[in-house]
């Protein structure tokens, strides 16, 4: 059975054999890789693509330039992407850009972790988190 991955860089859906190692894999369209070790930055409709087409668990951090927590965890949230790659995708949804977004979901304050599991939410956390914490919160909701 194969994994099907949507490509950070161009958005086309692959599909990843079992014996074919994730972190290693590339694009079939734009030849890129389809891990990079860092949050992917998505707009409402990347983020359906990703929640519809792609099979890896997705954490994603809802957040806002002006939100002070939201700056003092990006750090953390960028070297989480580093950590939780291949097996879970981290990506980041300004919800200034996107306030629609964040009102179908549910958002009430920033920032906000939602992990989904096959298109589905799977777990919430509200507030900022050190890697630690970060780390040790996504693996026990895998």
């Amino acid at each position: 059975m194969a994994t099907h991955v949507v490509c950070p860089h161009c958005e086309v859906v692959n599909r990843l054999p079992e014996d074919r190692s994730p972190g290693e894999a590339s694009c079939g369209q734009c030849h890129r890789p389809l891990f990079t070790g860092h949050p992917l930055h998505l707009d409402a409709a990347g983020l359906r693509r990703h929640l519809e087409r792609g099979d890896v668990p997705l954490l994603v951090d809802f957040w806002a330039a002006w939100c002070g927590p939201c700056r003092m965890m990006a750090p953390a949230f960028e070297q989480a992407a580093g950590q939780l790659e291949p097996r879970v995708r981290l990506a980041k949804v300004d919800t200034e850009a996107e306030p629609g977004l964040a009102s179908g979901l549910g958002i009430r304050g920033i920032p906000t972790l939602i992990l989904f599991k096959q298109g589905r939410e799977a777990a919430r956390m509200s507030g900022a988190m050190g890697l630690p914490q970060l780390l040790a919160w996504t693996r026990s909701h895998l």
